[in-house]
């Protein structure tokens, strides 16, 4: 079965804003994913491999110890990159979306 290829399909694939689109959001998309994985890796290493570093207490009361506030920020990086993609996938790879399917039409 020879199935033939839309044309505007076509069209869109060769246009160089698809193009950048591509690039730039798995560039992005990768780099995230790599920051996040050091972090979450890097603290389920700590865990790991130095649980007295962690179980350091902080403060006068040693209320707490070091893993507590490295956890909240690792909480906070998620957090923070995710709205980071967010904002940029609805400002740049929204507007770039909207201008390739004009160019398509």
């Amino acid at each position: 079965m020879n199935a033939s290829v839309d044309p505007r399909v076509e069209r869109i694939a060769s246009n160089p804003a698809y193009q950048r689109l591509r690039s730039t959001r798995n560039k992005l998309g990768w780099t995230l994913t790599i920051l996040m994985l050091l972090a979450y890796y890097g603290y389920i290493g700590l865990i790991a491999f130095d649980k007295a570093f962690l179980a350091t207490p902080i403060g006068p009361g040693k209320i707490t110890t070091v893993g507590i506030p490295i956890a909240l920020g690792l909480m906070v990086f998620t957090i923070a990159i995710t709205g980071f993609y967010v904002r940029r996938a609805n400002k740049e790879f929204d507007a770039l979306t909207q201008q390739i399917v004009e160019d398509a039409r």
